[in-house]
């Protein structure tokens, strides 16, 4: 029997996980993995702090805040003083932004279809519910580990 690593390791090359940038089949913009991830947790979070993103992500806020200005410089995201306190930064979508995530959604989206249309509701609902599980037993072992960054792998 293969092992888990091995499956994980396979799942994440076939789905196309470890590619270092959106195409133009996607949504016709040079976007890196990171920032893909970015736009979404903005969109996820409605007005997160930059904080908040950066620990949704598991990414340092000086790493993250380089990715966001990079973001902001193509018109993709805004920042903006929060009234309540003026150390925290919000950040939000821009028109354009929004564009670009509603185009990875939709490649996105029709990316699964592939994937499951050949299974069964049944199969289907059970890979779903698998992994949520699976989500869950991640984010319990890694805050469990907190002194590793709250994360499993050995690298980030």
């Amino acid at each position: 029997m293969e092992s888990i690593r091995e499956q994980l390791q396979i799942f994440t090359r076939r789905f196309g996980l470890l590619n270092e940038s959106c195409c133009d089949e996607c949504c016709g913009e040079q976007v890196s993995m990171t920032q893909s991830h970015i736009l979404f947790e903005v969109r996820r979070l409605a007005s997160p702090s930059m904080q908040q993103v950066a620990e949704e992500l598991g990414v340092d806020v000086t790493t993250f805040s380089r990715q966001v200005k990079v973001l902001e410089a193509r018109g993709l995201v805004s920042r903006r003083v929060s009234p309540d306190d003026r150390r925290v930064t919000i950040l939000g979508l821009t028109g354009a932004g929004r564009e670009v995530v509603e185009k990875i959604d939709h490649y996105m989206a029709a990316r699964l279809e592939r994937v499951f249309g050949g299974m069964t509701t049944f199969e289907r609902e059970t890979v779903v519910r698998s992994l949520g599980l699976l989500n869950e037993a991640v984010a319990k072992a890694g805050d469990a580990d907190a002194g590793l960054g709250g994360t499993i792998a050995c690298c980030k």
